[in-house]
């Protein structure tokens, strides 16, 4: 029977024997460590009698004596207790260290065991001088018929394990999963060895933080290098050396590679085998393959070996390896390196890095190739055909910080082949501006790769022409991109290379669809997608993925979720992992604008979490958790998730993103009554989008900019705004820019109108009405809901700003209603038009709410009271709400758990900051809440 420590004891504890029955005897095998007299210990300590046990204890034991036999000390009882005639428990500690005196005595203890009487007798079957046979040869003889049952303890599994590692380094620790995984990998999950690893991890500086790297560093125990050494030194010297391949060769491996590892030949390996299985240096984890019993103990005896043996050792592995199918090459080049032959590790280093690269294992081969790039010393010729197989993975993988540094300085290396120097240059290019988001400073870099391999590789030159293409980041007008196109489309058929044609039609995908040419959906519908050249497929994924992007931009949602899907499928198929997280970013996107927005700020969390080593493809994650921040009313948030939470320079922001970023900020400034602040950033904002010429990407910054200006008195630019937005436009198919055009020009058309109160204004106003409509018109017509609701709003505000009869002055109302005074909401008019915007202010309210946007529902309904004619039968006075929160009370305590100030509170629901402070403070009595962030969480 195979048990853990606490069945084990489950089981000892049913077995024992009753009053008068036969007595037991039970054999318990373990390998040192797996806690045999711990869990004897666990035994002799169990409470008397049975039925003072818990539920959830383990059968109570029967009211034995006990008596503890630990062998190979003096432990053992005095001759007397030998012969004892009461009920006895006897513990039997580590029988394999008994003499051959002492297992005479214990055998006649035991062949005497009299009614009643149980034995539990422990023992390593490694170390037993006769294998199989505790008590020694010849067999036991039992004169009393006693019950004989044998145990065997096994070693801890996972998630006995973690529970260990969190006893031993707290919840917060360090005990990751990772370090869980690692330690019961390294430990084979002896008990003891567990435990002494577990010490010596907590006791590591810095603070252990829960890597595998950091459990592989903290070492071997000093408990399990000694057993394991003294079982080596054991051996006799020529039958060492099969115990030092083991350790070389780190895993269970056939016999036959063990013995050539070794080099002690056929005859003699076998028989070294043999005797270091006998003396427990070496086990057999599984049938046929041999090793050790706990993995962590072959670097103890690795670092006991010789130099010159070991470096032996070391190519022979690497020989055995290379044999194997498939060929573990990062292996082998291990062994190669670490037998000193360089040539055949950098061979191996190679040919490790293209199998790989091959599976789509990118990351990997990234890892492998920048360790040995790093190397010093490395020949040119090696670093010439590595450099470029690292620049390749980087660039189809994730971002890693060290490749681009690596790749910046071989670039510099004046030995490398012209050709070989400007693949680099290329690839170091495309990561600055893709997955580093040092966009000038990549775009420099591409151009002096282009002109590098024009003349020496073409279809190289070609690669890098069309990275030129893309017109994503600041700084390049769309004329210089379009230019590069016609560059790039000439090399590319120049090289004859279909990968490369179709590279460069995958960005004219991306330049096309970005300013909506009427030609693009034509150009997606020639990708490749169903071509079998790899690289060729990989392509056309990224240009499905680039379709997709700029469709979500344009407003085309409805054929978002077909371009995705087929570009993440060809993308996982192809092994590009760079293009399946962008394509994770549009959907976030598409989430956003289409109103899905129920656990879209956690997707967004986890994709930045995800990303974290490259937070540039995390930017439109970073983007729609800051929009939902504006919306729900956590302005504290909002900036930061805007500004990218310092991860790299928003100025080089792609440019559709910065724009979106730049109309949220200025809003935030707009709502905190910062106009300056919001022009200024307008300014700017359209600066940028005005240089790049790609007015599509206006549409999210458009409708905020012209509204800050008009309020900051420069009503000048906003209408050269409006009348620049319209022309870039012309007549591209864009939806969702000509939805923000309509807008922009009912917000132009709102702020513009007379101050007076007269009949030009009011013809100012329902004009801007009209405009607002036929904006949440087209936005419904997309769909995008929230733009919707918010171009509604302004369509009823104007209607009701129109209504001058008996409007009145709102904020006197709400400042007679906080000091308890009855004063009715202003009257309105029965005209037709007035009531539909209330009826339609109702229903922005509703569809804030249902979308989670806390600040516009509020504002919607702070809107909706200043107008709205009172109930009948309401009686005089302000109703009571006892202990319960008044429904103002509600909504500016919501407000407030946002992260709103009061006076962000009072702009919002158009009341004085002083009756805002009277509503948290009666929120804060009312709920007992200590704080303003305590109204969130409900009376304790």
């Amino acid at each position: 029977m195979i048990t853990t420590g606490g069945s084990a004891l489950r089981s000892l504890v049913r077995a024992l024997p009753g009053p008068d029955a036969d007595p037991v005897l039970m054999f318990v095998e373990g390998a040192a460590g797996e806690g045999k007299s711990h869990l004897l210990q666990e035994l002799a300590d169990l409470q008397r009698p049975a039925d003072r046990r818990g539920p959830a204890d383990p059968p109570g034991v029967p009211d034995l004596a006990r008596l503890w036999w630990r062998c190979g000390t003096e432990g053992g009882p005095p001759e007397e207790d030998e012969h004892r005639r009461e009920p006895t428990l006897w513990l039997v500690d580590d029988v394999h260290r008994a003499d051959e005196d002492e297992l005479r005595r214990l055998r006649r203890v035991l062949e005497g065991l009299e009614r009643g009487s149980a034995a539990v007798v422990t023992y390593r079957p490694e170390e037993l001088p006769v294998p199989g046979l505790p008590l020694g040869s010849p067999p036991m003889t039992y004169p009393n018929r006693p019950t004989v049952l044998r145990s065997r303890l096994a070693p801890w599994d996972e998630e006995r394990v973690r529970r260990a590692a969190t006893e031993a380094l707290g919840e917060s620790g360090g005990c990751t999963a990772e370090a869980v995984t690692r330690i019961h990998e390294r430990t084979g999950g002896v008990p003891r060895v567990v435990v002494d690893l577990l010490a010596m991890v907590r006791g590591q500086w810095p603070a252990f933080t829960g890597t595998a790297a950091e459990v592989d560093a903290a070492g071997v125990p000093p408990r399990l290098a000694e057993l394991v050494l003294s079982r080596t030194h054991a051996l006799s010297p020529v039958h060492r050396p099969v115990v030092w391949a083991a350790a070389v060769l780190d895993g269970p491996v056939c016999r036959e590679e063990l013995i050539a590892v070794s080099g002690l030949g056929a005859a003699t390996g076998n028989s070294a085998l043999l005797r270091a299985l006998e003396s427990a240096a070496l086990a057999e984890p599984a049938e046929g393959r041999y090793g050790f019993a706990v993995p962590l103990a072959a670097s103890a005896v690795r670092a006991t070996v010789p130099g010159p043996v070991r470096q032996d050792l070391h190519r022979r592995t690497a020989n055995v390896l290379s044999r194997r199918h498939p060929v573990d090459w990062a292996a082998v080049a291990g062994h190669h390196r670490a037998a000193g032959d360089s040539p055949r590790w950098l061979r191996a280093v190679e040919k490790a890095a293209e199998a790989a690269e091959a599976s789509g294992r990118h990351q990997q081969a990234i890892t492998l190739l920048e360790r040995t790039l790093a190397t010093p010393d490395i020949p040119p010729q090696a670093r010439a055909r590595l450099a470029p197989l690292l620049a390749r993975n980087a660039v189809t993988g994730l971002r890693s910080d060290q490749t681009v540094d690596v790749l910046a300085q071989i670039v510099q290396d004046t030995a490398l082949p012209p050709a070989v120097r400007g693949e680099l240059r290329l690839d170091l290019g495309l990561m600055l501006c893709n997955q580093m988001g040092r966009f000038p400073e990549g775009w420099r870099v591409l151009e002096i790769a282009a002109a590098e391999l024009r003349d020496v590789r073409s279809a190289l030159a070609a690669r890098a022409m069309a990275a030129l293409v893309l017109p994503y980041h600041p700084g390049v007008s769309l004329d210089v991109h379009q230019a590069w196109l016609i560059k790039a489309v000439a090399a590319a058929d120049d090289s004859g290379d279909e990968a490369m044609r179709t590279a460069v039609l995958a960005n004219h995908v991306g330049l096309a669809m970005s300013w909506a040419d009427p030609e693009a959906w034509d150009l997606v519908a020639k990708l490749p997608v169903e071509s079998t050249d790899h690289a060729c497929a990989r392509q056309a994924a990224r240009g499905l993925c680039n379709a997709a992007d700029s469709a979500v931009w344009l407003g085309f949602y409805g054929r978002v979720d077909d371009l995705l899907t087929r570009g993440r499928e060809l993308s996982a198929r192809t092994g590009a992992p760079y293009t399946e997280h962008s394509a994770l970013g549009t959907l976030l996107l598409q989430a956003w604008w289409t109103g899905q927005w129920l656990g879209l700020a956690e997707r967004c969390e986890e994709f930045i979490t995800a990303t974290a080593d490259m937070p540039l493809i995390a930017s439109d994650a970073y983007l729609v958790r800051g929009l939902l921040a504006v919306a729900q009313g956590d302005w504290g948030e909002a900036k930061s998730w805007l500004f990218q939470r310092g991860t790299f320079g928003t100025e080089n922001l792609p440019v559709p993103l910065g724009a979106a970023a730049a109309g949220a900020l200025i809003r935030l400034a707009l709502a905190r009554q910062e106009v300056t602040v919001a022009a200024e950033q307008a300014r700017s904002a359209w600066k940028v989008v005005a240089e790049k010429g790609v007015w599509p990407w206006a549409a999210e910054l458009a409708p905020w900019a012209v509204e800050a200006l008009v309020r900051a008195g420069d009503s000048g630019t906003a209408h050269t705004m409006v009348r620049n937005f319209a022309q870039g436009l012309g007549r591209g198919d864009a939806p969702a820019a000509r939805a923000a055009l309509v807008w922009s020009r009912a917000v132009l058309t709102e702020t513009d109108a007379p101050a007076s109160q007269d009949r030009e204004r009011r013809s100012g106003l329902l004009e801007a009405a009209k405009l607002y409509g036929e904006a949440a018109a087209a936005y419904a017509e997309l769909p995008r809901p929230y733009s919707q609701a918010l171009t509604m709003e302004g369509a009823a505000r104007c209607v009701l700003a129109a209504d001058t009869e008996g409007a009145g002055d709102p904020a006197q109302g709400e400042e007679a209603d906080a000091a308890d005074t009855a004063v009715a909401p202003a009257p309105v008019s029965d005209d037709p038009a007035t009531l539909t915007a209330l009826t339609d202010l109702e229903s922005c309210a509703q569809r804030f709410t249902d979308l989670g946007a806390v600040w516009d529902a509020a504002r919607a309904r702070a809107l909706l009271r200043t107008r709205q004619p009172a109930r009948k039968g309401r009686p005089p006075g302000r109703p009571s709400h006892a202990d319960q929160l008044s429904p103002r009370e509600e909504e500016v305590a919501q407000l407030a758990v946002s992260g709103l100030t009061n006076r962000e509170i009072a702009a919002t629901l158009h009341l004085s900051p002083r009756t805002v402070e009277q509503h948290i403070a009666g929120a804060m009595r009312k709920t007992g809440a200590l704080s303003r962030r305590d109204l969130g969480r409900g009376r304790p």
